[in-house]
């Protein structure tokens, strides 16, 4: 192929990954990927110690655990709807989602493999 014959590169979509400085959002992102990134954050972050206390107390509990932990389970269901409904954080794990996509976009490398060469 020749050099009058290749594609000029778009400096917008650099790797045919979409504008790396869009912000609309699909519907699976809206419901999928950033809920998920909230669910993640919210439990490993803000939740941490009402999932220890879950999980003590199911290892504890083996099979009873249902009647045993209502509890702890309940506490833990508080703490994360509580995040769940907070707009701000709502709005902080959108801007983490665009913030990876942007960088995905722009350089072609998914997360994961830009984080096992840091």
């Amino acid at each position: 192929m020749s050099l009058e014959q290749q594609p000029a590169i778009d400096p917008r979509n650099p790797h045919g990954l979409g504008d790396p400085n869009d912000t609309s959002l699909r519907k699976v992102e809206r419901e999928v990927l950033i809920p998920k990134i909230m669910r993640d954050r919210a439990r490993d972050e803000f939740c941490a110690k009402e999932v220890a206390d879950f999980g003590e107390c199911c290892k504890a509990s083996s099979i009873l655990m249902v009647a045993t932990c209502r509890k702890q389970n309940s506490a833990l269901k508080e703490c994360l709807t509580r995040w769940y409904q907070d707009e701000g954080f709502k709005e902080d794990c959108k801007k983490i989602y665009l913030q990876e996509r942007s960088d995905y976009r722009s350089t072609g490398i998914p997360k994961k493999h830009r984080l096992e060469k840091l």
